[in-house]
């Protein structure tokens, strides 16, 4: 089997849960005449149409669909499908797809995703188009912000100051992202800032805390672990205002 015809398998049952989301193709056995294809579902709306799919017969008119671009079926053979969950033949049983659906969920695959599988997806995927461009190479003494390359450089006290009096009350949280990979800002320290300096304003607390990342880190707190830790946080203009980028209209 190649990666078009796991494409085509792709497509049918894709057509027949109405999206690409939730189910995986685990494993393919491929025995001529016959192809086996075990399915993962990740919900049970996902997994309860495909069974109205297939006991209404659409699933394997689909599958005759797409499997005609690629296998020409002498005349008088038509394909035939089977349906299994664990031992259960749940051809027997679609009339009631209650029953259906409590077999497929008591026969959970075991297996991890097939590797020929992903790799035959792999395949495919890099079939669409030109391959995509290699990502930017950056200086070590650089860092990227929005495809666009800046000098890192330790924060300094205009930094401080800058950051002080634009954050407001998102100071915390640019805090919290920072204390990742700063031991003086890990477990209360943030809040213990709040609280000391809770009377002097947001101003000061936010200007504390950066303090406490460049006292604790030193020539390694710089400029663009503070960037990071804003986009982190979704905070794109107040990174603009630390690079000095003007806002756009």
């Amino acid at each position: 089997m190649d990666s078009m015809d796991t494409k085509r398998l792709n497509e049918s049952v894709t057509d027949s849960v109405g999206g690409l989301d939730g189910y995986e193709i685990l494993k393919l056995h491929d025995a001529d005449p016959f192809l086996g294809v075990e399915l993962k579902f990740m919900t049970m709306p996902c997994c309860q149409r495909f069974l109205e799919s297939y006991a209404c017969g659409s699933l394997l008119q689909f599958l005759s669909q797409h499997a005609s671009r690629l296998l020409t079926l002498p005349d008088g053979v038509a394909m035939e499908t089977q349906l299994k969950a664990g031992v259960h033949t749940l051809d027997h049983s679609l009339q009631d797809l209650g029953i259906c659906l409590d077999h497929v969920q008591q026969s959970q695959p075991v297996r991890l995703r097939d590797d020929e599988v992903t790799q035959l997806e792999q395949q495919l995927q890099n079939s669409y188009g030109p391959p995509s461009q290699p990502p930017q190479e950056v200086p070590n003494n650089c860092f990227l912000f929005q495809k666009r390359v800046f000098d890192d450089r330790p924060l300094t006290s205009a930094d401080q100051q800058r950051f002080a009096a634009h954050v407001g009350r998102d100071w915390k949280r640019v805090g919290r992202a920072l204390q990742k990979n700063c031991r003086a800002l890990k477990g209360p320290a943030i809040e213990n800032l709040a609280y000391e300096y809770e009377r002097e304003g947001l101003y000061e607390q936010a200007y504390q805390l950066l303090g406490r990342f460049i006292q604790s880190e030193g020539r390694s707190a710089k400029l663009g672990r503070l960037v990071s830790a804003l986009e982190e946080t979704k905070m794109i203009t107040m990174a603009e205002v630390m690079l000095g980028i003007q806002p756009r209209d």
